[in-house]
Order: structure tokens, then C-alpha cells, then sequence
């Protein structure tokens, strides 16, 4: 029941950004934030220097030439705060409006001194899986990362940083911007292997074992996920398809052949994502064959008795009419008799029903 009531649950439809001033910042989310969080990552080859703050302004300080710098904001509800930052570095009111916009999709646009990338994080949190709206600016020597909430999958980027692990210390920002794109859809893999394992695991109960009610459950929430994983993946892919073909300064030439593996991948996982939900849509009526033959077992069980019935009861109808002169009801052995009759014809229909296989 905890699952079908699950199921039922629906989002309403967030109507806050209906007849607004285009370029207004308005938060569109679920996610409420008492704080607003900065995270910030200075780094050249040769030294590193992290710190947190919930002060915005913190972050401005560490404008450097000689150095990258990742701001990483968490929490989108406070819009004030987020703003000062829009403000600082001169971003386009539009943009501004989709970083709190958490409904809009995966999308890549150009600027003079920035790129400004929307994709989706999708990560496991408490056996669910969890789909993050993400906002990336990317400038010359900066990478600003807008997050709803906190959790994300960048961990191993900050590991790489702060060891000097890589080649991600010598490179420019737009190598960063690879890093995190490479960790969302390198996640990516990791949720839609835990879909195909779920698969599999159906399969199986549905041939070994007998359906019930909660593999029609556990295969809507299959569907559902899969959908979710499609709406966030397939527009990515535009936005790195138009990123290898994109000649902006921003982007070194070193950095369009990483961005051309990228693509690979995720073409490889959009190629999944249909294969997956071809077999989930699969699962649905392989259930609903298997109940079906279910039902026919014991509709033939059903029919088989009948038929055996039908003769019985006809002779049994005849002997039992309130007729006052029936021959056989003054012979001394006639009940005996006609259950012999009746036991002779009862077998012979088994026999029969066994030599067509029907039992």
C-alpha cells in the first residue's frame, strides 16, 4: 500500500513564473533553504586554498588571474543573495532567472564573457533516486556552480583538486567545467545500472515465482524513473553536442577532445535509457501475459470439471423426473447399476481429456 500510495503522489504544477517580468528571479523548487551555502576552491598548480561562508560578498576576493576558482552555492531560495552574486560578475537577467528556475531543462548558451550551462545531477539519497536542478557559469578563470540543496556527486572533483591528483591543476576553467559534466553523466551510468538491475531482478521473479500486486507497483515506479532519467539525459546531450561544435574562446582546443569522449558517453547512455525502457514497457505485458495464462489454467480447470459434470447430471436428470412408471425404477439393482454407469463414464472422460493433453 506504502507503495501505491507513492505512485499517486504528483507535484503540483508550479505556476509562480506565470505573466512575471521576463528576467525576474523567482524561485521554482521544492527544496527550501534557511542559508544560502558558498563553497570556494582557488587553485593554480602550485597551491590550493578552500574555505566555506554563507556571506556572498566572501567570494569576491578571489578574483585572480593567476589562478582558478570554483564557487560552488548551494540553496536557490534566497534570490537576494544569489543575486549579488548575478550582479558581480554581470550576468544577463535571463540567467539569473533560470539558475532559480529548478523546472527548466538541460540547456547551453553563449555570452561575451561566460558560458551558462543547465543540466540535472541524478544521485542516489535514502534509496531514492534524487534529480538536482545545476547551473554552471563558466568564465575565463572562474566555474560558478548554483546547486538546490546540498549533496552532490563532485566529491571526487574536490579530491582531485585538493591532491593534485590529474591534470586538472594545470589546466584552465574550462577544463573544470569538463570535470563536473564528466562526474554528473559518469553518475549517470551508475543510476541506469541500478535500473537494469531492477529489470533483471523482475525477470526473474516473473517466471520463478507467482506475480503479485507489488511487481505491478514496483514496475510503474520502473516507468516513472526511467523518465525522469530520459527528461534529464537526452537534452544533455544537445548541450554537449553544441559544446564540441561550439568555436568560443572560452574553450581551449586540448579541452574539445575531452568534450568529444563526453559525448560518447553520453550517447552511450541515451542508447540505454531507450533500450531500458523497451524492456520496461516489456515487463508490463510479459505481467499481464502471465496473468493471463494463470487465468486460463483455471478457466481450463474450470471447464474440464464442467464437461465431466455435464453428462452426470444429464442422467441424473432423466432418473430423478416425478414420472410414476419409469422401467428401470422396479429393478433391484438399478441404483447400483447407474452408479456404475456413471463411474465408467466419469473415468472415460479423464481418459479422454488425458489423451488430448488437456489435463
Amino acid at each position: 500500500m506504502a507503495k501505491r500510495r507513492k505512485l499517486m503522489l504528483r507535484r503540483p504544477k508550479n505556476t509562480k513564473t506565470v505573466n512575471q517580468i521576463p528576467g525576474t528571479m523567482t524561485y521554482v523548487g521544492h527544496k527550501e533553504a534557511t542559508e544560502t551555502k558558498l563553497d570556494v576552491i582557488d587553485y593554480n598548480a602550485n597551491r590550493v586554498e578552500r574555505f566555506s561562508s554563507t556571506t556572498p560578498e566572501d567570494a569576491f576576493k578571489f578574483v585572480d588571474e593567476d589562478s582558478i576558482t570554483w564557487f560552488n552555492i548551494d540553496g536557490l531560495s534566497n534570490v537576494k543573495e544569489i543575486g549579488k552574486l548575478g550582479e558581480y560578475y554581470e550576468l544577463h537577467p535571463l540567467v539569473m532567472e533560470d539558475i532559480v528556475n529548478t523546472g527548466q531543462r538541460p540547456k547551453i548558451e553563449e555570452y561575451e564573457d561566460y558560458l551558462f550551462i543547465v543540466a540535472k545531477m541524478l544521485y542516489y539519497k535514502n534509496g531514492e533516486i534524487e534529480n538536482e536542478h545545476l547551473s554552471m557559469i563558466v568564465g575565463r578563470n572562474y566555474v560558478l556552480t548554483f546547486q538546490e540543496s546540498d549533496g552532490d556527486v563532485f566529491d571526487p572533483i574536490r579530491e582531485r583538486i585538493e591532491t593534485a591528483k590529474g591534470r586538472i591543476r594545470t589546466r584552465s576553467a574550462d577544463y573544470l567545467m569538463f570535470a563536473l559534466l564528466d562526474s554528473i553523466i559518469d553518475n549517470y551510468f551508475l543510476v541506469i545500472d541500478d535500473i537494469s538491475d531492477r529489470i533483471e531482478a523482475l525477470e526473474e521473479s516473473l517466471f520463478t515465482s507467482q506475480p503479485s500486486d507489488d511487481i505491478t507497483y514496483e514496475i510503474q515506479d520502473l516507468k516513472r524513473n526511467i523518465l525522469r532519467i530520459r527528461r534529464a539525459v537526452f537534452p544533455l546531450r544537445e548541450v554537449i553536442s553544441r559544446l564540441e561544435k561550439m568555436e568560443s574562446n572560452l574553450i581551449d582546443s586540448h579541452t574539445g577532445n575531452f568534450i568529444r569522449d563526453l559525448y560518447d558517453h553520453i550517447i552511450q547512455i541515451s542508447e540505454n535509457i531507450d533500450i531500458y525502457r523497451e524492456m520496461i514497457w516489456g515487463l508490463m505485458d510479459m505481467y499481464m501475459t502471465t496473468i493471463s495464462n494463470k487465468m486460463n489454467e483455471v478457466m481450463k480447470v474450470l471447464t474440464i470439471m464442467a464437461s465431466i459434470f455435464i453428462p452426470l447430471t444429464f442422467i441424473a436428470g432423466i432418473y430423478g423426473m416425478n414420472f410414476e412408471y419409469i422401467p428401470e425404477l422396479q429393478w433391484k439393482y438399478s441404483y447400483f447399476v447407474l452408479w456404475g454407469v456413471m463411474i465408467i463414464v466419469f473415468l472415460l472422460m479423464l481418459y479422454y481429456f488425458k489423451r488430448k493433453k488437456w489435463l
